[in-house]
């Protein structure tokens, strides 16, 4: 199947390509050693917003709302969104420097697909323009979070205002001082169908009652300048026009938000599985074990092609997903969507891991990306929900769309 990509598209990413080369890659040991220093927790470098002012000013900006999400969107199909997160995944910190990261991407996205037109001005029109962040408040410490319906945080009405009681746990983002908002999952309608109990209610992180308790480390890592907080919530008071859609939606806007991000998502994976596969044969070319190159031992041979078999294999999962999306809505790929949560983070682990093997000590110290790959494709395995869960799903889907054809 050929995936067409439009001219205004391959514009785009040959000057994606660019920037890569003359911004992202030369400053990512920099970049590693300032987010290192525990002297500058929760704080960017110096030169971090004149990059993001140089991706505007190139319009490498706000990628990865597709056409339909117009005005906001620069127009393009998820088939080329897909090839544009490829590349721009290939170094850890780069989404942000172009404002399509996550979990602000999602964000934005359920405002410019659910929000009102004050929400959106208040909330979506600054995350858009780069000025505030956000976070995403789902996941509880009490319940199996892989299933939203289990939420408890305790949302209820009160006159013109709802008060949120609760317990939120790995809120990516929240941590850092730019988070001005969450986006927050919370049970509002305790008698009402099981699909049909939660809410999602916008929370500026200053409201009286938030409590950031403290930063979850992953791997030991706190994952500045983002971080992941466990956050508790006490008789927080929020206006009654800052829920979404209505009460009783959360779990359909859980599942709207899982649209166009969760392909893109997957491309991260891959994005970073081929830089650690380019990185991988460099190193297999130039170093010398036993009287010969690395790349004149079988086995190295076999998991470079092990490795490029399996990246291939998922980029094409990937624009199948996105073609679908593309031609036929969201409903036409859910199956697809469920197959890359299974495979795209798997992928990148094992390859990450085969070119850590390959660079020896230096694959897991800071002097290659290797390492942060690796425990970012593992740790992802669980934060987007376990291979469990995504399995179970896929099969289900499987099954329904079998019998159907009987």
């Amino acid at each position: 199947m050929a995936y067409q990509i439009g001219e205004k598209a391959k514009a785009i990413h040959e000057r994606l390509e660019i920037f890569m080369e003359q911004h992202i890659y030369p400053r990512e040991k920099d970049y590693d050693e300032f987010t290192s220093n525990y002297e500058n927790l929760w704080q960017y470098p110096d030169w971090y917003e004149d990059l993001k002012k140089e991706a505007k000013k190139q319009e490498l900006w706000n990628l990865f709302l597709p056409k339909e999400y117009a005005p906001w969107s620069p127009g393009l199909t998820n088939v080329e969104i897909a090839v544009l997160f490829e590349t721009m995944s290939r170094s850890a910190w780069a989404q942000q420097v172009f404002n399509c990261n996550a979990p602000d991407r999602g964000n934005m996205e359920v405002l410019a697909k659910y929000g009102t037109p004050e929400q959106q001005k208040e909330w979506l029109d600054p995350l858009l323009d780069g000025k505030i962040r956000s976070a995403y408040a789902m996941t509880e410490p009490d319940v199996a979070s892989s299933d939203a319906t289990n939420m408890e945080l305790e949302i209820k009405r009160d006159g013109d205002e709802y008060i949120l009681n609760g317990h939120k746990w790995w809120t990516t983002g929240v941590i850092n001082p730019r988070c001005k908002l969450m986006l927050v999952m919370g049970k509002s309608n305790p008698g009402n169908s099981r699909h049909t109990q939660h809410s999602t209610i916008l929370v500026p992180t200053d409201t009286p009652g938030v409590e950031i308790v403290r930063s979850l480390r992953v791997f030991g890592e706190n994952h500045s300048p983002g971080g992941e907080g466990d956050v508790v919530f006490k008789n927080v008071r929020v206006p009654v026009t800052n829920l979404i859609l209505g009460e009783g939606r959360g779990f359909e806007i859980a599942q709207g938000r899982l649209g166009p991000g969760r392909f893109q998502y997957a491309m991260m994976f891959v994005g970073m599985a081929q830089r650690s596969l380019e990185l991988m044969c460099d190193r297999a070319q130039n170093r010398v074990a036993f009287g010969e190159a690395l790349s004149q031992k079988t086995s190295v041979q076999h998991e470079i092609a092990r490795s490029r078999c399996d990246i291939e294999q998922c980029r094409l999962l990937v624009m199948a997903a996105a073609e679908k999306m593309d031609n036929h809505g969201i409903d036409s790929a859910r199956d697809y969507i469920s197959m890359l949560k299974i495979v795209a983070p798997k992928m990148c682990e094992d390859v990450s891991s085969r070119a850590m093997q390959i660079f020896g000590g230096m694959g897991v110290c800071q002097d290659t990306p290797l390492a942060h790959i690796f425990t970012t494709s593992r740790f992802c395995r669980i934060a987007d929900g376990p291979d469990e869960v995504h399995m179970s799903q896929l099969a289900k889907l499987t099954m329904r769309s079998l019998s159907a054809k009987d």
